[in-house]
């Protein structure tokens, strides 16, 4: 491994599909190792767009990406057409050591099952990929971009669809992947609370193209947040015994039930 830490930049970068409404304007943005973090923003703000930029699969209007490190990308949710077994999905990470018309070797299933083992998913390898889940197939995806040797992982919306629970086992596994296996990720939530858990850089997608971007304790602020969904949040920080936790809650306009 490379004695720099930084394993994906991405630099004076801008997006647009019209040349008139932009996703983003002018963008730098590394991801080292060890390090998590959060991309936040409005629909329609272009946080899959800059994810999938950084992942190499999109070109950018302009700007530059420079990748020192294998990186993966794990979608929103597995949209395959054939009822592959969990196993299969996880070799398919595998594919650039997979030559052309070869079957995975016994390497490559090692591999695979050893991804599976740091999701806590060995035990479904046999299953069908379509009978589990969301939760259980987010991590299944998490699984087949480890296989690859990845030390880049790019999450689109990672826990968008799952319950409390299942969030909480999708946010812990990144803080030990980061932790313990010192891999670069980026992770893209409508969820500053996401954010607040896990994160050590944040990046605001403000209106107009403008971006704010820094450590989590530093961007994430009542003010920069009520600019970026316009809407008032307030900070709330829970005694959980660790004097660390901080929780942002929305304060929704609603309309006064009568009783």
């Amino acid at each position: 491994m490379a004695s720099d830490p930084t394993r994906l930049k991405i630099r004076d970068a801008s997006q647009s599909y019209d040349g008139r409404l932009w996703q983003f304007r002018n963008l730098d943005i590394a991801l080292k190792a060890g390090e998590i973090t959060a991309i936040l923003g409005p629909n329609g703000r272009g946080k899959s767009t800059l994810l999938r930029v950084m992942a190499g699969l999109q070109k950018p209007a302009s700007g530059e990406l420079r990748l020192n490190a294998r990186t993966g990308f794990v979608p929103q949710d597995y949209s395959g057409s054939f009822p592959y077994s969990v196993l299969d999905v996880v070799l398919m990470g595998r594919a650039r050591d997979i030559g052309l018309f070869q079957s995975p070797r016994k390497a490559d299933i090692e591999a695979a099952m050893a991804a599976l083992s740091s999701t806590g998913m060995a035990d479904y390898a046999a299953r069908n990929i379509d009978a589990l889940s969301g939760g259980q197939r987010q991590l299944v995806l998490i699984a087949r971009a480890l296989a690859g040797g990845n030390e880049v992982l790019l999450l689109d919306e990672p826990a968008s669809a799952l319950d409390l629970k299942n969030q909480d086992v999708v946010l812990s596994l990144m803080s030990r992947l980061a932790d313990h296996q010192r891999l670069a990720i980026a992770f893209t939530t409508h969820q500053p609370n996401h954010a607040a858990a896990v994160a050590d850089n944040v990046l605001l997608m403000m209106p107009q193209a403008a971006t704010i971007s820094g450590t989590t304790d530093a961007v994430l602020s009542e003010a920069n947040l009520e600019a970026l969904y316009g809407l008032p949040l307030r900070l709330a920080s829970p005694d959980t015994g660790d004097g660390r936790a901080r929780s942002f809650l929305p304060i929704f306009h609603h309309r006064p039930r009568q009783t």
